[in-house]
Order: structure tokens, then sequence, then C-alpha cells
């Protein structure tokens, strides 16, 4: 018999997982306590266990699979309600585990339902469209001119690039300032590299956002004006998301 743990994918008031599939290809189910429902999957420990878990996650192919199961059962939820959208991997032994952590953070899964009620969470990066000058030009040996007037072009390099690159970052800020005054709380997390972003130009703001559902529109038309309005950058929307951002939870 093929040993199991659970899965757990949300924590919600009340849900009702459905059909949908979860990461093992099972059909999710809930788990109630202390007047909450964590929504599990019954998954195979040779896979999903803690020395399985670390073999496989080196497999991109198989974590972009499984993030994408993980985030379709969520998705599903939130159309539901409220959710505590919980990160890949987190898994326990038995029922008996899930209702143990349902009672023992309750009130810290029913803080963060209450903050994330009637909003979603939008993601909002930056992009700097037009690199700074490197001065690659002047620094080739064949463009070179006498000593002085090399120096003098590199300085002119130089200074130009430091230009762009405050003037940039000074779009951005700008950016993150409107959409902030638009939100209920936003986070700024790490640029990404361009492999993990996939775009050629170089990120200079990545930012969650928590918003009211009934100003989501008011906040999407402010991203769009920004992008607009701005010179050098460009300002990417992506959601509405469950607020994976905003849903922290001290794990026992």
């Amino acid at each position: 018999m093929t040993e199991c743990g659970l899965w757990l994918y949300a924590v919600t008031r009340r849900a009702e997982p459905g059909t949908v599939t979860g990461v093992a290809a099972e059909t999710p189910r809930a788990i109630e306590a202390a007047g909450l429902t964590a929504v599990v999957g019954d998954v195979p420990l040779s896979v999903f266990g803690d020395a399985a878990l670390h073999r496989n996650l080196e497999d991109l192919d198989w974590l972009a699979a499984v993030a994408r199961a993980h985030d379709t059962v969520i998705g599903a939820l939130v159309a539901q309600g409220p959710v505590v959208p919980v990160r890949l991997t987190t898994v326990y032994r038995d029922d008996d585990g899930v209702r143990a952590v349902l009672r023992e953070r309750e009130a810290e899964f029913t803080r963060v339902l209450d903050n994330v009620t009637g909003r979603t969470e939008w993601g909002v990066k930056v992009f700097l469209e037009q690199e700074p000058e490197t001065g690659s030009t002047v620094a080739n040996p064949a463009a070179r001119g006498a000593g002085t007037a090399y120096l003098a072009r590199r300085r002119a390099a130089l200074t130009a690039q430091q230009q762009q690159e405050r003037s940039a970052g000074e779009q951005a800020s700008r950016v993150h300032t409107r959409l902030a005054e638009l939100a209920v709380a936003s986070r700024l997390n790490p640029p990404q590299n361009r492999t993990l972003a996939g775009e050629d130009a170089r990120m200079i703001l990545n930012a969650a956002y928590l918003v009211e559902d009934d100003k989501a529109r008011s906040f999407t038309e402010a991203a769009t004006r920004c992008d607009r309005d701005e010179e050098t950058i460009r300002v990417q929307l992506t959601g509405p998301w469950p607020p994976y951002s905003f849903s922290s939870w001290e794990e026992p």
C-alpha cells in the first residue's frame, strides 16, 4: 500500500474543492477545525516526501507542472471567497496534523483572512526599455582618438549613463507611489534577472499590491496611465492573483 501524506493548498473559512485536479492528479478535499477549512490533497510520499521532494525540485519541468496544479486549485478556491494560499511543498502526515495546525494557528489564519477579504493581489513590474549607453564604442581602441579626447568622451558617456539610470529610478519610484496610494498594502520584491523574468529589458521594479476589489478598475487604469506617461520605462501589470504576498503565517 502506498504511503501518503497531505499536501496543503490553502486555508479558508469554508470551501468546496470540487473536481479540480491537484498536484498528484488527486481530487483535493476539505478538513475542518476551529471554524476553518484546510484544502488538502492525498499525495504519495514516494514523490512528495522530504527526500523525494528534495530530488524532484531539481527537475524544473516537474516543478513547473506542480506549481501550475497548485495554483489551479487555489484559483478555484479564490472564486468561492477569501483564502490563505499556502506555499509549495507544505506536506503533513495525516488529517490530525492538519487539524492541529488549524487550531494552533487559528488567530493567524483568521487575521489573514480578514485582511484579504474583498481584496486581491496585483503585480507590477517596471522594465528599463532604453538601456543607458555604456560607452562601449568609446572604449573600442579603433574608435579612440588622442588620450585627452578619449577620456572626455568616456566621461561624457558615463555621465549620460548615470543620468539615465537616475531618471529611470525616479520614474519607477513615481509609479510605485501612484499605485501604492490606491492599494491597501504594497510590497517591494527584488527585481528578477532577465532569464527569470523572460525579458530582454532589465527589470528595475518588482512590486505587489493588495487592492480592494471595488477599486481594481481605478488601479488598473492608473497602471496603464503610468505606462503611457513615463518615457524610458515599461510598466507591466499582472493579476488579479490570490494574495500570496500578503498571506504570511507562522508554520509550526
